[in-house]
């Protein structure tokens, strides 16, 4: 089989670039990512976008410089279904954690799921380790178009920026 190299650039994610994400999720979880959109406008965090040739977001997060404090948050990444696995995830990372260099900070923080641990061996492997947990509970759309409240618990992991 041959290998295909695609080129992958990162930028900021943008409101014109919602239509292209419904990959992302629901109505609910879209709305999330354009409040996002709309504080990176304000500097209280970066929203990133890794992006194909043609410029379409295949993957998406961002790093959120309000808490905790002296650190980050990494929070709200995605990656295109049909394209995990390719390192698109990795690479999402490395610049969300850039950019919290960029900013003086020696440290990110990202939550995972204990219910959906699939991308914590990605985060153990990029050099994150559990720190805590806490609670999480968020607002998600059911297959009906109601709201449910969804509750867990979080796991944090922390990685030192060298």
């Amino acid at each position: 089989m041959a290998e295909i190299v695609v080129p992958l650039t990162v930028r900021e994610l943008t409101e014109a670039d919602l239509p292209a994400c419904r990959w992302y999720g629901n109505a609910t979880a879209l709305a999330a990512v354009g409040d996002a959109i709309r504080r990176a406008r304000r500097g209280e965090v970066d929203y990133l976008a890794v992006c194909t040739p043609s410029d379409l977001p295949v993957a998406v997060g961002g790093v959120d410089y309000t808490k905790p404090p002296g650190g980050a948050t990494i929070w709200q990444l995605s990656v295109q279904t049909e394209l995990r696995a390719c390192g698109i995830g990795s690479v999402l990372i490395e610049a969300l954690e850039q950019r919290a260099r960029d900013r003086g900070l020696t440290w990110v923080e990202l939550g995972v799921d204990d219910n959906r641990s699939r991308p914590r061996a990605l985060y153990e492997r990029l050099g994150y380790v559990v720190s805590g947990s806490e609670p999480g509970a968020w607002d998600e759309e059911a297959a009906d178009g109601s709201t449910t409240r969804y509750e867990t618990s979080i796991t944090l992991l922390r990685k030192q920026l060298l």
